[in-house]
């Protein structure tokens, strides 16, 4: 058991949120952990969170986004994925550190996708090539659903 620390960015830079989980797997191109969800349970309105809720997050160094696959901590339900749209992680050691856009996209386990946070996206003071590889990460991603790709292929439906 490999401990494994995430750092999460805001836009500018700043440290908003740091945990740390264990290493599943890693290469060159991604690394993948395990972690618990460790704050005060939050209602999001699409997704429940719960503190003790298990999530397994894929960080990408070639893609604009992170996936999180959340499962309810004591019965291992699927609750969804959580994608983040990001500038491509930085992965170094044992620990990756990603800025986050803003941009997200829930994906519920039956495959439907919600984006959110188009307004919190929009305030980012992005060039427009960063503007145009979120757009495309969220294109991505559906693509991903679409085709059952991994992480989702596990979806429901």
């Amino acid at each position: 058991m490999r401990e494994f620390t995430v750092v999460k960015r805001d836009a500018s830079g700043n440290t908003e949120l740091s945990y740390t989980g264990v290493l599943v797997e890693r290469n060159e191109s991604f690394v993948c952990i395990d972690a618990v969800f460790a704050l005060d349970d939050r209602d999001l309105g699409y997704v429940h969170l719960r503190r003790g809720d298990r999530f397994r997050e894929w960080f990408y160094t070639d893609e604009w986004f992170n996936i999180f696959r959340v499962q309810d901590g004591e019965t291992l339900a699927l609750k969804g994925w959580y994608c983040n749209i990001t500038r491509p992680p930085v992965i170094a050691g044992a620990s990756v550190t990603a800025d986050d856009l803003g941009l997200d996209v829930f994906v519920y386990p039956d495959g439907r996708t919600l984006l959110l946070d188009e307004e919190e996206f929009a305030r980012f003071d992005l060039s427009k090539r960063e503007k145009a590889e979120a757009w495309q990460a969220v294109r991505v991603i559906e693509i991903w659903v679409t085709r059952r790709l991994p992480p989702f292929n596990g979806i429901l439906s």
